[in-house]
């Protein structure tokens, strides 16, 4: 698999879980749990791991 569709994909799980974590408990910084879903999803889209055929 490619590395930054695993990265992608790790950022957009550990955000969902910052965001539903900062539903339940105000904690410094859990505004940025919104930033690091949406960079998730632009990496995990960006580094799909099929590739060309070299």
């Amino acid at each position: 698999m490619d590395r930054t569709f695993i990265v992608g994909f790790l950022l957009l799980a550990l955000g969902v879980c910052g965001y539903v974590g900062g539903v339940f408990v105000a904690y410094p910084g859990r505004g940025f749990s919104v930033t690091a879903v949406m960079v998730g999803i632009t990496l995990a889209a960006i580094g799909d791991h099929r590739r060309a055929a070299a």
